[in-house]
């Protein structure tokens, strides 16, 4: 999970690109889910769920070309302040 506060001049651009990411993400062998949510009551805060196979799997998606460009190179510096958690899910 990832929280990125998001300044407002900047919202409309971070969501373009957190779009490409989602698709390419998505494509990912290990990739579950990937889903982007925007806070109702703060309009600044977007969300992201990501569900991968493995820890393994979470790892590989952060060494793609797409994560390293999309995310470390240009969303990155468009945030106030971006927050990552890694959890694990409980076998139901």
């Amino acid at each position: 999970m990832a929280r990125y506060d998001v300044p407002a001049e900047n919202h409309d651009r971070v969501l373009e690109l957190l779009r490409q990411l989602a698709e390419a993400s998505r494509a990912e062998p290990g990739n579950l889910a990937f889903d982007i949510f925007e806070d109702i009551d703060d309009p600044t805060r977007i969300v992201l769920l990501e569900r991968y196979v493995s820890r393994d799997a979470f790892a590989a998606h952060r060494e793609t070309d797409h994560f390293r460009d999309l995310v470390l190179g240009q969303i990155v510096p468009l945030l106030t302040s971006r927050t990552v958690e890694q959890l694990d899910a409980e076998d139901q």
